[in-house]
């Protein structure tokens, strides 16, 4: 699961700045929104029973929504209530989802389309027309990370208030032990690794779809397609040693397929086969309740493995021989050597 994660993290990551650098900062912007207000929707109010937000006031509630969803992925974030109308969130640099150098090249517009997306949204999901955020700092305008505060206000919210800036405000400083907690005795060590795997796949999931809206199929295609090769390739090495993988041959990679399906929740067989392997994958759990959809989420998506195949062995080929998003029983890829 940790293999995956870190995969699906760095596969969310490229696309970002794929998108910013192939096609330009507006258009990543626009894919961020898209993709942070679908999560919104889907994932919002959903979680309020199971973060133990419900009777806490709304301000609060948003506040400690994004520390305790945003902790459980593994992110560094600070909470702090400074009354029921008025809570802040703080994101402390490295931030988890632009890692390393990597942050400096993502455009400013590209955080404030991911705040507009979710953010702003929150009021409106609530049923409160008076509640809003005021981001006070954004880690790629040089400040001290991503912060500000959720404010219910006097009056109702027209749309273009719900997300204001006031650059300069400094949040409190954090303190622990005033931090909301998950419930007690629901978040085992098991439950909270799985929660970790799927808060990064959940970015690809819901971005992989966004992508195909906001350009198309054939656009989308390859710029998932690309984005995957790059971080397939790049993060192979690590991977295949997180997942015990020996050995360059076909049968290694099928083995490497294999088991990274079972980190993400699926199961893969290996044949064996005269001139290489054949990897059958009967579920696709990433997508699953998602049909019907564009095939290139697939096409992209596949780039993993194609990326990560050229640096396991560059001398073995992959045919993509069945689809479960074409209706076939399963996902089935030949490996074998180039004649």
């Amino acid at each position: 699961m940790s293999a995956v994660a870190e995969l699906y993290h760095a596969f969310l990551t490229g696309l970002i700045l794929t998108l910013a650098q192939r096609r330009s900062a507006a258009d990543a912007a626009e894919w961020m929104f898209r993709l942070f207000r679908h999560q919104h929707h889907e994932k919002f109010l959903a979680s309020f029973d199971k973060l133990g937000l419900r009777g806490m006031p709304d301000a609060v509630a948003c506040a400690a929504y994004h520390y305790l969803s945003n902790g459980v992925g593994g992110v560094s974030v600070e909470f702090v209530r400074e009354s029921d109308r008025k809570a802040w969130v703080h994101f402390v640099p490295p931030r988890w989802i632009y890692p390393g150098a990597a942050i400096c090249g993502v455009p400013g517009e590209v955080s404030r389309a991911m705040l507009r997306g979710w953010y702003a949204q929150n009021g409106v999901s609530l049923g409160n027309p008076r509640l809003g955020f005021v981001c006070t700092a954004q880690t790629m305008d040089a400040q001290h990370g991503l912060a500000g505060y959720f404010l219910e206000h006097d009056h109702a919210l027209a749309p273009e208030e719900r997300l204001q800036f006031r650059p300069g405000e400094l949040p409190p400083r954090f303190d622990p032990a005033g931090a909301p907690l998950l419930p007690a005795g629901q978040w085992p060590a098991a439950r909270l690794a799985k929660a970790q795997r799927n808060y990064a796949m959940e970015y690809i999931r819901s971005g992989l779809p966004r992508l195909v809206e906001c350009f198309g199929p054939a656009d989308a295609a390859y710029l998932a397609r690309v984005t995957g090769h790059l971080v397939g390739a790049q993060l192979y090495r690590e991977t295949a040693r997180q997942l015990g993988i020996v050995g360059d041959d076909a049968a290694a990679f099928g083995a490497f397929m294999a088991a990274f399906a079972r980190g993400e929740g699926d199961t893969a067989e290996v044949e064996y086969v005269a001139d290489g392997v054949i990897v059958r994958r009967r579920s696709w759990r990433l997508m699953r309740r998602l049909e019907p959809l564009s095939p290139a989420v697939f096409d992209g998506w596949n780039g993993l493995h194609e990326g990560a195949l050229a640096v396991h062995n560059r001398l073995l080929v992959m045919e993509v021989r069945a689809r479960l998003d074409y209706g076939d029983p399963a996902f089935e890829w030949r490996i074998r050597p180039r004649r």
